[in-house]
């Protein structure tokens, strides 16, 4: 994992409302938009935003199925950016050393 990758999945996270939301969407097995507008109390506009931000740092899958956009997490990702995030801290205590 790069950089961006690192970065870009660190800001997606680092926003109350959107881990909540992924806290959200890794506890079941998959969610649709309408239920996180419900649990959240935000505009469906908003969620989408959050779920676009994201599905883009690669947490996320949303797939549509009629009128419903489901999304379910990516658990993978988050291992191999908590993998990468050890990486990085084993690099500054090498270079302390």
């Amino acid at each position: 994992m790069d950089r961006r990758q690192i970065e870009q999945i660190s800001k997606a996270l680092g926003d109350e409302t959107r881990l909540l939301i992924y806290e959200a969407i890794s506890s079941g097995e998959r969610v649709y938009c309408g239920e996180l507008v419900s649990m959240r109390g935000v505009t469906p506009a908003t969620v989408s935003h959050h779920l676009k931000v994201l599905s883009e740092a690669g947490l996320i899958e949303c797939r549509r199925e009629g009128q419903f956009v489901y999304s379910e997490a990516n658990p993978e990702m988050l291992e191999e950016y908590a993998r990468a995030l050890t990486a990085l801290s084993r690099k500054k205590k090498r270079a302390k050393s």
